[in-house]
């Protein structure tokens, strides 16, 4: 008789599931959410055990090469393709327990996608990624906020640069003391975040300037230093995907489509599905290289012409979806890019440069 286990993690417990092949429940039990625990529960069907399933979460990147590691045949199942599983639509009650058995149904059919876990290395350059962005995006709060509040006072800052700032708001409320000390107090935290901002954008940038593959990203036009991490870290490897054109649709750069019968058939927006920064990140070169790059290239034009066919939006999409297979085939294949229109003598990238991103976007 072979056993399937579901486990229905969360931060202090997890709940456990076991199932036989015909569906028989032969334990139901909750433990600490820890791989030596989980194990110890699993441990008298360990012979017989073929799969552990566990939905993809926070703690999955930890807790699975854990649990592999001490023998446990995991398994990290997708979550969205887990909770459109039928054995989970059909609870009644939603409950870690049925969670659990729900789970180890999906993978008692097998009716399921493994999810990729990335190696530790690429979680810690995503951690410098993804605490870089909150800074830039508190810094930029900040500043929103200093500009906001003054408005009801008829001081306006919207033509005011960055650089200059800081000047500029302590010349407009210098007549007014407590608002010069609310001031300088939210000052003072808007050059605090700028400086730590400033110290992991260079560690980001010193990353890219030391790997190969990196450099090699940004010789494409609008592609700079956090757009070439970010897809570097997203993908991993790139021989999990078979073809280029795959890479596109896994960050949700390709429409939707809803098909039924013959009188339904549309083509939508597209999906979003995958990382979000990925996505965004591609848009942000996308953008540079039809907007800022002033060199030719062939990507460009292209976009160019999508562009008066259509929109400017829908031909930067199609130019960062564009960008993501380019890039993985560059990676594949370890080839180098050139998007130099026929007949001219060097590479767009290589005459023109790369349009890099702005420190603060």
């Amino acid at each position: 008789m072979e056993f399937f286990a579901g486990l229905d993690v969360s931060i202090e417990e997890t709940a456990v599931c076991v199932v036989d092949d015909t569906g028989d429940i032969h334990l139901q039990t909750t433990v600490e959410t820890d791989p030596d625990a989980i194990r110890e529960v699993l441990k008298p069907m360990l012979g017989t055990l073929c799969r552990v399933g566990h939905e993809a979460g926070a703690l999955a990147p930890w807790l699975q090469p854990e649990l592999v590691a001490r023998g446990v045949p995991a398994v990290c199942l997708e979550a969205n393709h887990v909770r459109a599983a039928a054995a989970m639509a059909a609870q009644r009650n939603k409950t870690d327990a049925t969670d659990a058995l729900g789970l180890a149904h999906i993978v008692r059919t097998g009716w399921y996608r493994t999810a990729y876990i990335k190696g530790e290395d690429v979680y810690r350059l995503r951690l410098l990624l993804t605490q870089r962005r909150t800074l830039k995006r508190k810094f930029l709060d900040l500043e929103n906020t200093i500009r906001h509040s003054l408005k009801v006072f008829g001081i306006r800052l919207s033509r005011v640069s960055r650089g200059r700032f800081e000047a500029a708001v302590r010349e407009a409320v210098a007549d007014d003391p407590l608002v010069t000390d609310v001031m300088e107090a939210m000052l003072g935290a808007r050059a605090a975040l700028w400086t730590e901002y400033g110290k992991l954008h260079d560690r980001v940038v010193k990353f890219v300037a030391g790997d190969p593959q990196c450099r090699r990203f940004m010789a494409i036009p609008g592609v700079g230093p956090v757009t070439a991490l970010t897809f570097f870290t997203a993908v991993d490897d790139p021989t999990r995907f078979q073809r280029s054109r795959d890479v596109a649709a896994y960050f949700g750069l390709t429409s939707k489509r809803r098909q039924s019968g013959t009188s339904i058939d549309v083509n939508g927006r597209i999906s979003k599905a995958g990382d979000p920064d990925v996505r965004r990140a591609l848009y942000e070169a996308a953008s540079a290289l039809m907007t800022r790059f002033k060199g030719r290239d062939k990507v460009k034009t292209w976009g160019q012409a999508i562009a008066k066919r259509g929109c400017h939006r829908k031909a930067t999409v199609a130019v960062a979806r564009k960008l993501a297979v380019i890039m993985h085939a560059m990676w594949r294949d370890g080839t180098e890019y050139d998007g130099a229109p026929a007949g001219d003598q060097a590479p767009a990238a290589r005459r023109g440069g790369s349009a890099r991103e702005p420190a603060v976007a």
